[in-house]
């Protein structure tokens, strides 16, 4: 498994670093984000949602209550999910997320943590540890096609 730690000094970077990884999604590429509250998981998924081009029209936000929110209108659909209130993974089967992840969008899970042995195996994993207001470690993790990303990330 390939790993990568960036840090993050302010939002600026963490734009940045959201608009590198929404350039290099791929239809059926599934990002799944990790962090306490506050981290600033939904923010990333925010970031990389415009980056792939979703209309600022669309107010891209946490999905806590509806589990999952859909976006069209970029580059490619976003399927945005927070599994933060899903209690068994029976929850999982009846939201049907794996027609998610052969589709023809990008999946970006909130929480992916909470279910680590049910994602994709090529899934790019990004975990956030906040160091304080404004500044981030982000660790990305992966095989296979999440590697490649992160050999691009890396450059």
């Amino acid at each position: 498994m390939k790993s990568l730690k960036i840090e993050i000094n302010d939002e600026n970077e963490s734009i940045e670093f959201a608009k590198k990884v929404g350039a290099l999604l791929s239809p059926g590429d599934v990002v799944g984000l990790k962090g306490d509250l506050g981290a600033g998981k939904t923010f990333i998924c925010r970031e990389i949602s415009k980056a792939l081009g979703v209309p600022d029209s669309q107010q891209v936000h946490s999905p806590t209550f509806n589990i999952i929110n859909e976006y069209a209108g970029g580059r490619l659909p976003v399927y945005h999910m927070d599994f933060y209130r899903l209690g068994d993974v029976d929850e999982l089967y009846e939201l049907g997320i794996w027609e998610y992840y052969e589709g023809s969008g990008v999946t970006l899970v909130e929480w992916f943590d909470k279910f680590d042995d049910l994602w994709p195996e090529e899934a790019l994993i990004i975990s956030i540890e906040l160091k304080d207001n404004s500044m981030r470690t982000i660790t990305l993790e992966g095989r296979g096609r999440a590697e490649e990303l992160i050999l691009k990330l890396a450059d």
